[in-house]
């Protein structure tokens, strides 16, 4: 069922999704990948989920896909995090709803703001991340020139200050520059695997700017003693293990971590087998802790 809501006064359109027979039910809500829209890696999950005994709700995010919101194509870390909480607010009116049993799963970009919302959100009883980006400032400044990237994307913000028009660039591009540039994005992108009328192959570079800026990782140190479950690939070049891995150990228990046997990162995108083993973790590690007098905070 198609549903919109509010965030801030920005328009957000929505996917809620109801398992067989009568609720109410655990809601979860999902967030994912950077540039993606509902009806992509987030609508697959939230459709498997929904099959396993949740209600879900997938949606566009300000200034992505089918959402209201601007400049398009823009990374708005605290948007998002706004946008989350009226998910929230959302779900726990639905009656179809148990709104004390609310969990949040992110993949990829989105399991590192689940993780930061639920952390902050007492309503969340519940965290799950598969193929992580937990982003933290300390970890890009290691990987590259930070001060450089810093000084042009101040020349980016500059130029857009003085009335300059919102600078763009590819999302993906099998060559070239792309804020997500090789192959492997672009299988999935920029082909019909990922294929969807509401998703554009631009971003705002001054979005760039916010992913090496963003601190999502903090999530792992406030959000006992609520339960989390990191699941992720074994070889992942864009969200490498490491991140996961520091992820599991901030975190306090509860917490699980499930390593799957993919080779690429957007393997757990839409790939079986590793799409039903993210799923199989994910809806078993609820069913322990997402239920009436479970662990969750």
């Amino acid at each position: 069922m198609k549903v919109e809501f509010a965030a801030d006064g920005v328009r957000l359109t929505g996917d809620l999704r109801t398992p067989e027979g009568t609720g109410p039910w655990p809601g979860l809500v999902l967030t994912g990948p950077f540039t993606g829209v509902r009806d992509q890696v987030t609508g697959l999950y939230a459709e498997r989920l929904a099959r396993r005994g949740y209600v879900t709700l997938s949606f566009d995010h300000r200034n992505w896909g089918e959402s209201g919101g601007e400049p398009r194509g823009h990374e708005d870390p605290q948007g998002k995090l706004a946008d989350l909480r009226a998910a929230v607010s959302l779900l726990r009116s639905r009656p179809e709803v148990d709104g004390d049993l609310i969990g949040a799963v992110g993949i990829c970009l989105g399991a590192g703001y689940a993780l930061r919302f639920a952390a902050f959100d007492p309503r969340v009883r519940a965290f799950a991340g598969i193929a992580g980006a937990y982003n933290n400032p300390y970890t890009m400044r290691s990987g590259m020139d930070y001060q450089a990237a810093l000084a042009g994307f101040a020349g980016v913000l500059e130029r857009q200050d003085r009335g300059g028009p919102v600078e763009c660039l590819p999302a993906v591009a099998e060559e070239g520059e792309a804020a997500m540039p090789g192959d492997e994005p672009f299988a999935y992108y920029g082909t019909e695997r990922g294929a969807s009328a509401s998703w554009r192959n631009a971003v705002t570079r001054a979005g760039l700017r916010e992913l090496i800026t963003m601190d999502n990782m903090m999530g792992a140190d406030f959000l006992s003693p609520k339960p989390a479950l990191i699941v992720h690939g074994v070889i992942d070049r864009f969200c490498p293990p490491e991140g996961a891995e520091e992820a599991f150990r901030r975190l306090d228990q509860p917490k699980r971590l499930v390593w799957v046997d993919a080779k690429q990162h957007i393997d757990l995108y839409d790939r079986e087998p590793y799409v039903s083993q993210a799923v199989d973790a994910t809806a078993d590690f609820l069913a322990e802790h997402l239920r009436p007098g479970g662990s969750g905070a």
